[in-house]
């Protein structure tokens, strides 16, 4: 659910979004602005380029046909012209920041820090510049610099206005780090007043009586329909919805990637309505006029956040589901999907949005995920040919100091046993095996996955013995992902949602003894599995008769009691109620 470059593609698009405003000033690159907000992406590209023909320095001609190529995906040529921007007007603040953008999205990660440093340093009146700076820090586990940031905002909640300090961290990026509930729900909920100030300054939309059909109309409304974790999830829960009850229509905001996963979603929704070059109030627009009784925002405070959409209030009721893990704060959200471990009662008090329970976990998992056959080779995955694996496929920005430091413990307590990380970016690599020989293990004990296809994917993990969570951010598709693939996981919670999310899966797949309530718990247990083979394995047995017994991956059921929690709030807002907390069943 946290997915690939989340973060920094939606700074990406922010950055976008300011440039296509309509009071773009006359320069030679007019021509090339104007195109690309009537969605003509080619004559933009020939117009840019062909201002540069008659200046080759036209810095707002190279910001803007760099921005369009990043927009495009192709990566190179966009972050080579926008460097070229930022050598022609070093002092300009926005073109560092797209090209910090697009580096960080192109996985260069030190070097898009330098650019977001560079820019914060530029213009100190915009605090929230400095949230550019942490996600990448966090992506190349620069734990120094993380937490003296962390220090720093921790110091400015308590001396400036909280309109102000909130500007300073993101909320997707404030899952990660360590705070408080109290300063995460804050962040949070002066994201959404923003978003909704600028919603206000949109045109309304145009509202018609509301012609009310045998079938309650529910929208989907994601950027990660398409390869994507979310996506990956959730494809079950779309292609099973009743359709006699329910009619299904999806808002894309991501372009076809081309692949069969796009393929499949494209089929499991009644309605498909491309999305992408859609601004924010002509989305919102399609979607009251389709007549959607209940959108359902996928994407949150991630991605391509569609968050102004559901600020415009094109549905009668809304509700955040999946995307974002966590309470998005915001009064245009009626209802969060959750579950009690993840949003635990005595906490209900603190959210905006009314919570709908779930009785297993919130997650929705898909039981016709495709898997490939063929296990590979330990040495075809890297892996030594004997020893413990001890594993963990999150994304690096997740792992924390005082978690690294139990795992390096392991390894120590272990004999020959390894660590398998996934590698979502190279910087992170040396960073890491560093702090592993800074603890007297040796470097070589780390071995690191790289991007494999999701069938490959899921076939490989059978080759660890024990997956080891995260604790603030945890294994959200990646722990459903080792529990599918046969993997015992192992996890230590945290006091946040997006740090309970493994908890929440182990209970509903019946292995609750493997929710460490410490870290003191969560070394010694991992360490006493992998020294018991046979307390292991019993692990592995009762998690494979498990998994299509136990709720968490029976996809019908959920889908089911989804539906039922659906009707519900209908029903509600049919009577004239307002949206409050309810289990469902």
């Amino acid at each position: 659910m946290l997915g690939r470059g989340q973060y920094t593609h939606a700074v990406l698009l922010r950055v976008l979004q300011r440039l296509l405003k309509p009071q773009v000033s006359a320069t030679d690159a007019a021509e090339g602005f104007a195109r690309w907000r009537a969605g003509d992406l080619r004559g933009a590209e020939a117009a840019f380029r062909a201002a540069l023909k008659g200046n080759a320095v036209d810095a707002e001609s190279l910001h803007g046909l760099g921005s369009l190529l990043v927009a495009q995906t192709r990566l190179d040529e966009g972050i080579e012209a926008l460097r070229q921007a930022v050598e022609a007007r070093p002092r300009e603040v926005d073109y560092r920041v797209a090209l910090g953008s697009a580096l960080a999205r192109g996985k260069q990660m030190s070097d898009a820090v330098a650019q977001f440093v560079a820019a914060a340093q530029m213009a100190p009146e915009q605090p929230e510049l400095e949230a550019r700076v942490l996600k990448p820090l966090l992506d190349i586990c620069d734990w120094d610099r993380v937490e003296a940031s962390l220090a720093r905002l921790e110091r400015l909640a308590h001396s400036e206005p909280a309109e102000l300090w909130t500007r300073r961290v993101h909320p997707w990026v404030a899952l990660a780090l360590p705070m408080s509930a109290a300063m995460r729900h804050e962040i949070s909920r002066q994201h959404a007043l923003r978003i909704a100030a600028r919603a206000a300054a949109m045109p309304a939309l145009r509202r018609k009586p509301r012609e009310r059909g045998p079938r309650l109309r529910i929208g989907y409304v994601s950027a990660d329909l398409r390869s994507h974790p979310v996506a990956q999830l959730a494809a079950g829960l779309f292609e099973r919805h009743d359709r006699a009850r329910f009619e299904i229509t999806a808002y894309s905001l991501s372009g076809d990637d081309g692949s069969e996963h796009r393929k499949r979603l494209r089929a499991a929704f009644e309605h498909f309505v491309d999305a992408e070059d859609m601004p924010p109030a002509a989305l919102a627009q399609r979607i009251a006029d389709d007549g959607i009784d209940i959108a359902i925002d996928l994407t949150g405070y991630t991605g391509r956040a569609p968050t102004e959409v559901f600020a415009l209030r094109p549905a009668p009721l809304q509700v955040g589901y999946l995307g974002f893990p966590g309470p998005m704060q915001a009064h245009f959200i009626d209802y969060l999907i959750a579950d009690a471990v993840v949003a635990p009662a005595s906490e209900l008090d603190t959210i905006t949005e009314a919570v709908v329970h779930m009785p297993g976990s919130y997650q929705a998992n898909d039981d016709r995920q495709p898997t490939a056959q063929a296990t590979p080779t330990r040495a075809q995955a890297g892996l030594p040919d004997a020893g413990f694996v001890f594993c963990c496929f999150n994304q690096n920005y997740k792992i924390e100091r005082s978690v690294f430091g139990a795992w390096m413990r392991m390894l120590a307590a272990v004999p020959g046993s390894v660590l398998w990380l996934f590698q979502s970016n190279t910087e992170a690599e040396p960073n890491l095996r560093a702090a592993a020989a800074a603890q007297g293990i040796d470097p070589a004990r780390l071995v690191f996955a790289r991007w494999a296809r999701r069938p490959e994917h899921l076939a490989r993990q059978r080759l660890a013995d024990l997956f080891l969570d995260t604790h603030t951010c945890n294994a959200h598709t990646t722990g459903s992902d080792a529990l599918w693939a046969g993997v015992p996981l192992l996890t230590w919670p945290s006091d946040a949602f997006a740090g309970r999310v493994a908890a929440s899966l182990l209970t509903a797949i019946g292995l609750p003894e493997l929710i460490a309530p410490s870290l003191a718990d969560y070394e010694r247990l991992a360490i006493e599995l992998a020294r018991d083979g046979a307390r292991l394995g019993a692990l592995r047995a009762r998690l494979a008769a498990n998994r299509l017994t136990q709720p968490l991956f029976r996809t019908e059921e959920f889908t089911r009691c989804l539906e039922r929690a659906y009707a519900r709030m209908w029903a509600r807002h049919e009577a004239g109620e307002p949206p409050r907390h309810f289990a469902a069943t």
